[in-house]
Protein backbone atom coordinates (compact mmCIF):
# COMPACT_ATOMS: atom_id res chain seq x y z
CA UNK A 1 0.00 0.00 0.00
CA UNK A 2 1.19 3.50 -0.91
CA UNK A 3 0.08 6.53 1.09
CA UNK A 4 0.65 10.20 0.27
CA UNK A 5 0.00 12.35 3.33
CA UNK A 6 -0.39 16.13 3.00
CA UNK A 7 2.13 16.09 0.17
CA UNK A 8 3.39 19.47 -1.07
CA UNK A 9 6.08 20.43 -3.55
CA UNK A 10 7.21 23.89 -4.59
CA UNK A 11 10.06 25.35 -6.59
CA UNK A 12 11.81 28.70 -6.36
CA UNK A 13 11.30 31.16 -9.19
CA UNK A 14 12.57 34.61 -10.08
CA UNK A 15 12.88 37.21 -7.35
CA UNK A 16 12.58 34.53 -4.66
CA UNK A 17 9.05 33.72 -5.73
CA UNK A 18 7.87 30.21 -5.01
CA UNK A 19 5.58 28.19 -7.22
CA UNK A 20 3.48 25.44 -5.72
CA UNK A 21 3.38 22.41 -8.01
CA UNK A 22 1.73 19.92 -5.63
CA UNK A 23 -0.64 21.29 -3.00
CA UNK A 24 -1.53 19.20 0.05
CA UNK A 25 -2.28 15.94 -1.74
CA UNK A 26 -3.69 13.04 0.28
CA UNK A 27 -4.02 9.73 -1.58
CA UNK A 28 -3.96 6.03 -0.76
CA UNK A 29 -3.22 3.35 -3.35
CA UNK A 30 -4.19 -0.18 -2.36
CA UNK A 31 -2.74 -3.50 -3.41
CA UNK A 32 -3.54 -4.88 -6.89
CA UNK A 33 -4.69 -1.43 -7.99
CA UNK A 34 -4.74 -0.15 -11.56
CA UNK A 35 -4.98 3.63 -11.33
CA UNK A 36 -4.68 6.21 -14.09
CA UNK A 37 -3.78 9.80 -13.18
CA UNK A 38 -4.88 12.43 -15.68
CA UNK A 39 -5.72 16.12 -15.95
CA UNK A 40 -4.69 19.30 -17.78
CA UNK A 41 -1.09 19.90 -18.84
CA UNK A 42 0.94 21.46 -16.05
CA UNK A 43 -1.37 20.06 -13.40
CA UNK A 44 1.40 18.27 -11.48
CA UNK A 45 0.91 14.69 -12.71
CA UNK A 46 4.52 13.94 -13.68
CA UNK A 47 5.80 15.74 -10.59
CA UNK A 48 3.62 13.53 -8.42
CA UNK A 49 5.04 10.44 -10.12
CA UNK A 50 8.60 11.69 -9.52
CA UNK A 51 7.80 12.33 -5.85
CA UNK A 52 6.58 8.75 -5.49
CA UNK A 53 9.82 7.42 -6.98
CA UNK A 54 12.12 9.80 -5.10
CA UNK A 55 13.35 11.69 -8.15
CA UNK A 56 12.00 14.79 -6.43
CA UNK A 57 11.62 15.32 -2.69
CA UNK A 58 8.46 16.88 -1.22
CA UNK A 59 8.61 20.29 0.41
CA UNK A 60 6.39 18.90 3.14
CA UNK A 61 4.25 15.87 3.85
CA UNK A 62 5.06 12.17 3.97
CA UNK A 63 5.11 9.15 1.68
CA UNK A 64 4.51 5.72 3.22
CA UNK A 65 5.00 2.41 1.46
CA UNK A 66 3.62 -0.65 3.21
CA UNK A 67 3.73 1.30 6.46
CA UNK A 68 7.37 2.42 6.04
CA UNK A 69 8.14 6.13 5.78
CA UNK A 70 10.08 6.45 2.51
CA UNK A 71 9.95 10.26 2.27
CA UNK A 72 13.71 10.68 2.65
CA UNK A 73 14.72 7.52 0.79
CA UNK A 74 16.55 7.83 -2.51
CA UNK A 75 15.61 6.18 -5.81
CA UNK A 76 17.72 3.07 -5.22
CA UNK A 77 16.27 2.49 -1.77
CA UNK A 78 12.73 2.77 -3.09
CA UNK A 79 13.54 0.47 -5.99
CA UNK A 80 14.89 -2.11 -3.54
CA UNK A 81 11.61 -1.93 -1.62
CA UNK A 82 9.71 -2.90 -4.76
CA UNK A 83 8.85 0.27 -6.71
CA UNK A 84 9.58 0.54 -10.44
CA UNK A 85 9.45 3.68 -12.59
CA UNK A 86 9.18 4.18 -16.35
CA UNK A 87 10.26 7.62 -17.53
CA UNK A 88 8.35 9.72 -20.05
CA UNK A 89 11.68 9.95 -21.93
CA UNK A 90 13.56 6.66 -21.33
CA UNK A 91 17.20 6.81 -20.28
CA UNK A 92 19.89 5.68 -22.72
CA UNK A 93 22.76 3.54 -21.41
CA UNK A 94 25.85 3.70 -23.57
CA UNK A 95 27.82 0.45 -23.49
CA UNK A 96 24.96 -1.67 -22.10
CA UNK A 97 23.19 -4.19 -24.28
CA UNK A 98 19.48 -4.89 -24.14
CA UNK A 99 19.99 -8.42 -22.80
CA UNK A 100 22.19 -7.08 -19.99
CA UNK A 101 19.61 -4.46 -19.02
CA UNK A 102 16.80 -7.01 -18.85
CA UNK A 103 19.00 -9.46 -16.93
CA UNK A 104 19.81 -6.76 -14.38
CA UNK A 105 16.13 -5.84 -14.09
CA UNK A 106 15.20 -9.45 -13.44
CA UNK A 107 17.85 -9.75 -10.75
CA UNK A 108 20.18 -11.98 -12.79
CA UNK A 109 17.68 -14.82 -12.52
CA UNK A 110 16.65 -14.87 -16.16
CA UNK A 111 18.31 -16.73 -19.01
CA UNK A 112 18.60 -15.55 -22.60
CA UNK A 113 15.33 -17.23 -23.61
CA UNK A 114 13.55 -15.46 -20.76
CA UNK A 115 14.97 -12.10 -21.79
CA UNK A 116 13.70 -12.73 -25.30
CA UNK A 117 10.23 -13.49 -23.93
CA UNK A 118 10.11 -10.08 -22.22
CA UNK A 119 10.97 -8.36 -25.49
CA UNK A 120 8.28 -10.34 -27.31
CA UNK A 121 5.71 -9.19 -24.75
CA UNK A 122 6.27 -5.58 -25.82
CA UNK A 123 6.18 -6.39 -29.52
CA UNK A 124 9.89 -6.48 -30.31
CA UNK A 125 11.62 -9.24 -32.25
CA UNK A 126 14.15 -10.59 -29.77
CA UNK A 127 16.57 -11.65 -32.49
CA UNK A 128 16.78 -8.06 -33.73
CA UNK A 129 17.13 -6.37 -30.34
CA UNK A 130 18.64 -8.67 -27.74
CA UNK A 131 22.23 -7.71 -28.61
CA UNK A 132 21.60 -4.05 -29.44
CA UNK A 133 23.17 -1.31 -27.34
CA UNK A 134 20.73 0.82 -25.33
CA UNK A 135 21.98 4.01 -26.94
CA UNK A 136 21.24 6.60 -29.61
CA UNK A 137 20.86 3.93 -32.30
CA UNK A 138 17.42 3.12 -30.88
CA UNK A 139 14.36 5.25 -31.58
CA UNK A 140 12.28 6.74 -28.80
CA UNK A 141 9.55 4.18 -29.35
CA UNK A 142 12.03 1.28 -29.26
CA UNK A 143 13.55 2.60 -26.05
CA UNK A 144 10.10 2.98 -24.50
CA UNK A 145 9.19 -0.62 -25.24
CA UNK A 146 12.54 -1.90 -23.97
CA UNK A 147 12.07 0.09 -20.77
CA UNK A 148 8.62 -1.46 -20.29
CA UNK A 149 10.15 -4.90 -20.86
CA UNK A 150 12.53 -4.22 -17.97
CA UNK A 151 9.59 -3.20 -15.76
CA UNK A 152 7.86 -6.50 -16.59
CA UNK A 153 11.10 -8.34 -15.82
CA UNK A 154 11.43 -6.64 -12.42
CA UNK A 155 7.90 -7.73 -11.49
CA UNK A 156 7.71 -5.38 -8.51
CA UNK A 157 4.62 -4.83 -6.32
CA UNK A 158 4.28 -1.25 -7.62
CA UNK A 159 5.10 0.16 -11.06
CA UNK A 160 4.69 3.81 -12.01
CA UNK A 161 4.53 4.82 -15.68
CA UNK A 162 4.89 8.48 -16.71
CA UNK A 163 2.98 8.94 -20.01
CA UNK A 164 4.04 5.59 -21.52
CA UNK A 165 2.31 6.47 -24.80
CA UNK A 166 4.66 9.41 -25.48
CA UNK A 167 6.72 9.04 -28.65
CA UNK A 168 5.45 5.66 -29.81
CA UNK A 169 3.59 4.73 -32.97
CA UNK A 170 -0.02 3.53 -33.17
CA UNK A 171 0.90 -0.15 -33.52
CA UNK A 172 3.16 0.03 -30.48
CA UNK A 173 0.46 1.85 -28.54
CA UNK A 174 -2.09 -0.86 -29.30
CA UNK A 175 0.42 -3.45 -28.11
CA UNK A 176 1.07 -1.37 -25.00
CA UNK A 177 -2.60 -1.51 -24.01
CA UNK A 178 -2.46 -5.30 -24.11
CA UNK A 179 0.73 -5.30 -22.03
CA UNK A 180 -0.88 -3.25 -19.26
CA UNK A 181 -4.01 -5.40 -19.27
CA UNK A 182 -1.90 -8.56 -18.96
CA UNK A 183 0.28 -7.07 -16.21
CA UNK A 184 -2.82 -6.29 -14.17
CA UNK A 185 -4.57 -9.56 -14.90
CA UNK A 186 -1.64 -11.92 -14.37
CA UNK A 187 -0.23 -10.55 -11.10
CA UNK A 188 -1.22 -8.99 -7.80
CA UNK A 189 1.01 -5.97 -8.50
CA UNK A 190 -0.24 -2.39 -8.68
CA UNK A 191 0.04 -0.02 -11.63
CA UNK A 192 -0.06 3.78 -11.54
CA UNK A 193 -0.11 5.30 -15.02
CA UNK A 194 0.12 9.01 -15.86
CA UNK A 195 -1.78 9.46 -19.13
CA UNK A 196 -4.09 11.58 -21.27
CA UNK A 197 -5.02 8.69 -23.52
CA UNK A 198 -8.65 7.57 -23.42
CA UNK A 199 -7.73 3.96 -24.15
CA UNK A 200 -5.46 3.81 -21.11
CA UNK A 201 -8.04 5.53 -18.93
CA UNK A 202 -10.59 3.01 -20.21
CA UNK A 203 -8.69 -0.01 -18.86
CA UNK A 204 -7.86 1.44 -15.43
CA UNK A 205 -9.94 0.47 -12.40
CA UNK A 206 -9.81 4.00 -10.99
CA UNK A 207 -9.08 7.46 -12.38
CA UNK A 208 -7.56 10.37 -10.47
CA UNK A 209 -7.80 13.89 -11.88
CA UNK A 210 -5.19 16.50 -10.95
CA UNK A 211 -5.44 20.18 -11.81
CA UNK A 212 -3.20 23.02 -10.61
CA UNK A 213 -1.51 20.63 -8.20
CA UNK A 214 -4.71 19.69 -6.41
CA UNK A 215 -6.91 16.63 -6.39
CA UNK A 216 -10.01 17.37 -8.48
CA UNK A 217 -11.63 13.94 -8.48
CA UNK A 218 -11.09 10.28 -7.79
CA UNK A 219 -13.44 7.45 -8.59
CA UNK A 220 -14.19 4.33 -10.53
CA UNK A 221 -13.56 4.50 -14.27
CA UNK A 222 -17.25 4.38 -15.07
CA UNK A 223 -17.86 7.38 -12.81
CA UNK A 224 -15.02 9.66 -13.97
CA UNK A 225 -14.41 8.82 -17.62
CA UNK A 226 -17.82 9.95 -19.01
CA UNK A 227 -17.24 13.40 -17.53
CA UNK A 228 -13.74 13.59 -18.99
CA UNK A 229 -15.02 12.65 -22.43
CA UNK A 230 -17.24 15.73 -22.54
CA UNK A 231 -14.18 17.76 -23.52
CA UNK A 232 -12.43 20.59 -21.72
CA UNK A 233 -15.31 23.06 -22.10
CA UNK A 234 -17.93 20.72 -20.72
CA UNK A 235 -15.86 18.85 -18.16
CA UNK A 236 -16.17 20.23 -14.64
CA UNK A 237 -12.72 18.85 -13.73
CA UNK A 238 -11.04 21.16 -16.27
CA UNK A 239 -12.96 24.34 -15.45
Amino acid sequence: MLELQNLCFEVSGDAEKHKEIIKDINLTFGDHAFIAITGPNGGGKSTLAKLIMGIERPTSGRILYNGTDITEMNISERANLGISFAFQQPVRFKGIKVKDLITLAAGNKVKLAGACDYLSKVGLCARDYINRDVDGSLSGGELKRIEIATIIARNTPLSVFDEPEAGIDLWSFNNLIQVFEEMHKESENSLIIISHQERILNIADEIIVLKDGTLQARGRREEILPELLKGTEGCKFYQ
